[in-house]
């Protein structure tokens, strides 16, 4: 198992062939889909996975990485530190988990965390997190980690919020 990082309750490692399931449980959850995007059927799941996870082009610090609890070691969600569609120039941070894994504040850890790595080991100036209008818990996760609102965009017809972390020199 390739570990990306660790916090106190969690392990980031990367998705290996053996996700396949593991990846399903969260793109074919409406629950968990609901403000990332649309519910995906098993083939569908694992076309994404094939071309956007473990076929996706090397970047030194970018990627898409499982998530597990580390006292079971069961998989609980995803970390993706990715390009901002539409926007290449820009990095954007995201997450998502399992819904009962919901409101254990394993997000907020999981964000300062990631916030750790993106200080000591990206070379990026600034970092983004995006939501929907209507995602509440995860604003709140957003502010409560350093984040800043930086305004708003359109995806189609959804209205998101920008929010950013700058690097501190």
């Amino acid at each position: 198992m390739n570990i990306f990082f660790e916090t106190k309750r969690l392990i980031v490692r990367n998705f290996t062939t053996n996700d396949y399931d593991n990846h399903f449980l969260l793109t074919g959850n409406a629950d968990v889909m609901r403000y990332i995007r649309q519910v995906k059927n098993k083939e569908e799941s694992d076309l994404y996975f094939n071309e956007v996870v473990l076929d996706a082009p090397v970047h030194p610090f970018q990627g898409r990485w499982a998530v597990e609890e580390k006292d079971t070691k069961r998989f609980i969600g995803s970390f993706a530190i990715i390009p901002i569609p539409d926007d290449e120039a820009n990095t954007q941070m995201g997450y998502s988990f399992l819904p009962e894994y919901w409101g254990k504040g394993l997000a907020s850890e999981l964000v300062e965390t990631g916030l750790v790595y993106f200080k000591e080991r990206t070379p990026l100036s600034e970092i983004y997190g995006i939501t929907e209008i209507e995602n509440i818990a995860s604003q709140k996760v957003l502010l409560k980690n350093g984040f800043v609102p930086f305004g708003k965009k359109m995806d189609g017809e959804i209205e998101l919020l920008v929010f950013v972390v700058k690097r501190k020199e």
